[in-house]
C-alpha cells in the first residue's frame, strides 16, 4: 500500500534527493506584455483541449472573489460548455495582509491547495498550518478553513475545486496537509526513474473522487503511447520545458503554461529540456460515469 495509512490519507515517505528540495516554481508577476513584445501564438481552444500560455497571466486577465481581501486570481479552468466539466482551477495571488475568513461559498465543494511561492497560514477547523513552497492541503467540503498572508511578500498558490460526489456507505476523506518533499515520487515501471508521480493519496482509496498529483520527467523521459482515458485533466507546468502532444498536435510547453484536456483526448509527452519537467495534474477518479436520461 505504498506506506499509506488509511486513517491519515498521506503517503509517508523517506528522504527526497537534494534536487527535489531546491525548487523554483513558476509564479506569475502580472503586468502587461510590452507593446514591442512578440505575441505568443500558441493559445488555442479546441473541442478536445485548451492551451493557455503563461504570457496570458497578465493584469487584465485577473479576477476577484467575494470575501477575499488583497487578493486576485487567474481562472485557468471552470465548468462551461465545451470546456472543463468536473472542476475549476484558480491561480491565487494574495498580497501581504490579505486572505479570507470565508473562502468557499459552497458546502459541497472539496478543494486542493498547492503552494508555489511565499509563506501564508492555512487554518482548518481552528488548527493552523504554515504553508510554503510545496505545501499541499486537501479540504473536504463543509469544513471551516481560512487563509491569511501574514508575511511581507505575496503568496501564490493553486486552488482546485470540485463538487464532491457522495456515495452511500462510503465516508468522506479527512482534511490533511503535507509537503511534497515528504513524499517519494513513484517511478513508472521500466523508465529508470525518468518518469515518476508524486501521489498525495492512495489511488485505491475510493473515498477520493479527484486526484491532484505532481508528475516529473527527467530529461529524455517520455510518455511512449497516446494516453486516452475517461479522466479529464488540468495540467499546470511548474518548471522546465517539454513537447506535449494534445490530440493531434505537438506543442512546446514551459513553466507557467496551462493545458486542459477533455476526457479521451489523446496525450503524450517528451521531456527534451535541460532539466526536470514537472507539472500539477488534476483528474477525476473513482466514480461511475454519469448516464443520460432513460429514453422509453
Amino acid at each position: 500500500m505504498l506506506g499509506y495509512n488509511r486513517t491519515t490519507p498521506v503517503l509517508q515517505s523517506s528522504t527526497m534527493p537534494d534536487d527535489h528540495t531546491k525548487r523554483t516554481y513558476y509564479a506569475p508577476t502580472g503586468g502587461l506584455p510590452s507593446q514591442t513584445e512578440r505575441m505568443d501564438p500558441r493559445a488555442v481552444l479546441t473541442t478536445a483541449y485548451a492551451f493557455i500560455p503563461a504570457q496570458t497571466q497578465a493584469d487584465i486577465t485577473t479576477s476577484a472573489l467575494p470575501h477575499w481581501e488583497k487578493t486576485r486570481l487567474w481562472v485557468l479552468a471552470r465548468p462551461m460548455s465545451g470546456f472543463a466539466e468536473t472542476f475549476s482551477h484558480y491561480l491565487m495571488e494574495v498580497a501581504p495582509g490579505g486572505g479570507s475568513t470565508q473562502p468557499e461559498p459552497s458546502p459541497h465543494a472539496e478543494a486542493v491547495l498547492f503552494a508555489t511561492e511565499g509563506r501564508w497560514t492555512l487554518q482548518i477547523d481552528g488548527n493552523e498550518h504554515a504553508m510554503k513552497q510545496g505545501a499541499y492541503a486537501y479540504l473536504p467540503g463543509g469544513i471551516d478553513w481560512t487563509v491569511a498572508n501574514d508575511s511581507n511578500e505575496p503568496a501564490h498558490f493553486h486552488w482546485f475545486r470540485k463538487s464532491y460526489e457522495t456515495v452511500e456507505g462510503i465516508e468522506k476523506p479527512e482534511a490533511f496537509v503535507v509537503n511534497e518533499t515528504d513524499i517519494d515520487p513513484i517511478p513508472m515501471p521500466d523508465t529508470q526513474g525518468r518518469w515518476a508521480t508524486t501521489r498525495f493519496v492512495d489511488p485505491t482509496d475510493v473515498r477520493h473522487d479527484m486526484h491532484v498529483n505532481i508528475v516529473t520527467f527527467q530529461p529524455g523521459g517520455l510518455i511512449p503511447f497516446p494516453e486516452t482515458h475517461v479522466m479529464e485533466h488540468g495540467i499546470y507546468v511548474l518548471e522546465g520545458k517539454a513537447s506535449y502532444k494534445l490530440n493531434q498536435d505537438w506543442i512546446e510547453v514551459e513553466a507557467g503554461d496551462y493545458m486542459w484536456l477533455r476526457a479521451f483526448c489523446p496525450q503524450a509527452c517528451y521531456a527534451a529540456g535541460p532539466g526536470p519537467f514537472r507539472y500539477l495534474l488534476y483528474k477525476d477518479v473513482n466514480r461511475h460515469a454519469a448516464l443520460g436520461p432513460i429514453v422509453r
